[in-house]
């Protein structure tokens, strides 16, 4: 049986422009830019990165702070563009990116569960439906009535993880989010995970723990300032990378 294409990362690249310069003041970039003084300088995130991602494979990110990681990974989710080249996905996307990203701190942890449902695709009948779980999952049963800006960073991550998985998207990406909140709370989080990938669903993981990711994966995209070092069986990249 032929293996089912999710996403498809052909030749990318993604160049920011930098200014070369440090200012006193939002004003005096604001008046340097007019006047044509401020210096700007091409960095290239990533640079003609290629691979693909088949149904049901857990693909792990790796490489330093600042290798282009995240930025891989917005750019899957459709957050960013690419300067070069193309994505293609597949199916629906749940992006773990940024953690409460989407709620307004004003409103109540209640209040954020419909908004941030609404966000993602949801009817208010279906998030209704939702509702006890999200509360049962991420345990702020005698918190949902208080506003989220009252929160600590941890019951937000709790909050946002609870609604951003009730689904069981085609895709599944993780950045980060599961280094938040108690060890008990992880691994309540990692429970979930595998279960949507025992019902088949496509995971893309960046983890600072090179231990998690190869517990994980069992595919490794490394990258090197913006370069693809690596693609292959998570195993053997995971331990050449301990040796790096």
């Amino acid at each position: 049986m032929e293996k089912q294409e999710m996403i498809s990362v052909d030749h990318v690249s993604i160049k920011f422009n930098l200014s070369s310069e440090k200012f006193d003041s939002f004003k005096e970039y604001v008046i340097k830019s007019i006047k044509g003084q401020v210096s700007i300088e091409p960095f290239w995130a990533l640079k003609d990165v290629s691979f693909k991602v088949y149904k049901g494979e857990a693909l792990g990110l790796i490489g330093l702070n600042g290798s282009g990681k995240s930025t891989m990974l917005k750019t899957i989710a459709g957050v960013l563009k690419p300067t070069e080249g193309s994505v293609a996905v597949r199916g629906t996307v749940a992006p773990l990116i940024e953690l409460g990203a989407g709620f307004d701190m004003d409103l109540t942890a209640r209040e954020n569960v419909f908004l941030n449902g609404a966000l993602l695709g949801y009817s208010r009948a279906e998030m209704n439906g939702h509702y006890n779980d999200i509360v049962e999952f991420s345990e702020l049963q005698n918190f949902m009535e208080v506003p989220v800006k009252n929160f600590s960073s941890g019951m937000v991550s709790r909050l946002a993880f609870a609604i951003a998985t009730i689904g069981i998207p085609d895709i599944l990406i993780v950045d980060e989010v599961l280094s938040v909140g108690d060890f008990q709370f992880q691994e309540k989080c990692m429970k979930r995970i595998r279960a949507m990938m025992d019902q088949g669903t496509t995971m893309l993981f960046v983890s600072h723990s090179i231990e998690q990711v190869q517990q994980i994966c069992n595919k490794i995209v490394w990258l090197e300032h913006g370069h693809l070092k690596r693609f292959g069986d998570a195993e053997e990249i995971c331990e050449e990378y301990k040796r790096s």
